[in-house]
């Protein structure tokens, strides 16, 4: 099954996340199929970046987003 989900990057105790779609067997930061945004939640407001399009081609081929993902799609679709 192919997800869409979080790769967190950045230092310590200073996340940073490229939304990804990638294989749900696949490790959090391991090989991906695609990166179609990012997320940052340390500014403010947090700075999200998503490919509408991208998205929206990975659900309508039967990618599955994760919990957070989910929200983030909302939150940018509003």
């Amino acid at each position: 099954m192919v997800r869409i989900r979080l790769m967190r990057l950045g230092a310590k105790k200073k996340p940073f996340y490229r939304v990804v779609v990638a294989d749900a067997k696949a490790r959090r930061n391991g090989p991906f199929i695609e990166i179609v945004g990012t997320y940052n939640p340390k500014t403010e407001p947090a700075e999200i970046n998503l490919d509408m399009e991208k998205v929206k081609y990975w659900l309508g081929k039967g990618a599955q987003p994760s919990e957070t993902v989910k929200k983030l799609i909302e939150r940018v679709s509003a």
